[in-house]
């Protein structure tokens, strides 16, 4: 790793940022490893869908109830060595997931991960915000770039190394993360010897700086619009990230092993499309980047459903993938803007949100599958993009150049 020195600013921010969005990364594959094996999962514990659902809810509500305590007290008190500890929690989780031989052993080992992922996130995004030097928009593009190249690794390994050899070869993966903690060291320890300088700032700031540069009635309508964008993006998520694999096999009879690589074409597209989502935002805006990347996907959600061949549907996919993946970033850079000061408790409250919607939904949609089959919850969520008519309430913070 770069040695995190006090060299020059540009150098050492970007090595800051690029360490980041590593450790994004192998948090994030953790949690596509726990997704990955849904299908091995659900036949040793002879599993339906609604109790893949309430895996994924459990997951995602251990880490969304989490993160805004988590983002609300860093603020006040920045914790360096907190990105470690949620590595740590996470080491532990994958291990006992991957042992687990009950429903409830997995539901505690998806909680230890949930509380790792609510521990990293809100710290590792502010200092993603401390390194970015005031373009925050790339800097936090680079930190999510990481974690969704590490969503997309998951199924890849899991299709190479768990599913022809058997599920206790997830265990092997805890490396991942035990490596991690200890790469850690040398970003909190330069997070560390930055913290005389955020207090010092503290202390001859006038209050107002923390205050929002905006009447209350927009913060307040512009922060309801972003929650609903939220909200339509990831219950749309939760579809293509949970029942993924099992629309697939449904559809076009394939096999686990298959289904996982199609999932990780689809994990790759949502890296690739989080790199230039913050670059266009700080140079034209985030509402323009919100716009296109929520609204613009609609008519590939709504035809993906009559699609009838496995190619079409992965084509879609990916480019679903691709234009949707940027709109997070915007949305959350659109929010720290409008509550400058607030770094932490907005990354906590808009992970948390965001994670909160996407377990609940999961549980739902897991439910409504059961009932209904899983071609109809495709055709239910292709409508949700429609929100992103909302983006229209949105003041214009930028303008171009």
């Amino acid at each position: 790793m770069t040695t995190l020195n006090e060299g020059t600013a540009e150098k050492t921010t970007f090595a800051v940022l690029i360490a980041l969005s590593c450790f994004h990364l192998f948090n994030d594959s953790v949690q596509s490893l726990i997704q990955s094996v849904y299908l091995m999962i659900r036949e040793s514990l002879s599993l339906d869908l609604a109790h893949i659902g309430l895996i994924t809810l459990t997951y995602q509500l251990a880490s969304s109830m989490f993160q805004p305590v988590v983002g609300l007290y860093t603020d006040r008190h920045p914790q360096p060595y907190a990105l470690p500890l949620g590595m740590g929690l996470s080491m532990a989780g994958l291990y006992y997931y991957a042992v687990a031989g009950s429903l409830s052993a997995v539901l505690l080992s998806v909680v230890l991960v949930g509380a790792g992922s609510a521990i990293f996130h809100p710290e590792a995004s502010r200092l993603a915000h401390l390194a970015s030097g005031g373009r925050s928009g790339l800097a936090q593009s680079l930190f999510q770039v990481g974690g969704n190249f590490g969503s997309a690794l998951g199924p890849l390994a899991v299709a190479r190394w768990v599913t022809p050899y058997g599920l206790e070869n997830l265990r092997w993966f805890t490396i991942v993360p035990f490596f991690a903690m200890f790469a850690m060291f040398p970003v909190t320890r330069w997070y560390k010897s930055k913290l005389h300088l955020i207090q010092e700032r503290r202390k001859t700031a006038p209050k107002a700086v923390s205050l929002s540069p905006y009447p209350t009635r927009t913060v307040v309508l512009s922060l309801g619009v972003l929650l609903i964008l939220v909200f339509s993006k990831y219950v749309y998520w939760a579809s293509l990230g949970t029942y993924y694999m099992f629309y697939l096999e449904e559809k076009f009879a394939i096999s686990a092993q298959s289904a996982q690589y199609c999932l990780f074409l689809f994990s790759f597209s949502v890296a690739a499309g989080t790199v230039i989502g913050g670059p266009v935002g700080d140079r034209y805006g985030r509402k323009y980047v919100i716009w296109v990347s929520i609204l613009g996907v609609a008519p590939f959600t709504l035809i993906m459903p009559y699609v009838q061949t496995l190619w079409a549907t992965c084509v879609l996919s990916v480019l679903i993938g691709l234009i949707l993946s940027s709109a997070f970033s915007a949305i959350l850079i659109f929010a720290q803007e409008l509550l400058p000061g607030k770094v932490g408790m907005i990354a906590g409250f808009f992970f948390g949100f965001a994670f909160g919607i996407a377990g609940i939904s999961s549980a739902v949609l897991g439910s409504v599958a059961d009932k209904y089959g899983i071609d109809f919850v495709y055709h239910l969520c292709s409508y949700l993009p429609l929100l992103g008519i909302f983006t229209y309430f949105l003041p214009n913070l930028h303008k171009k150049g």
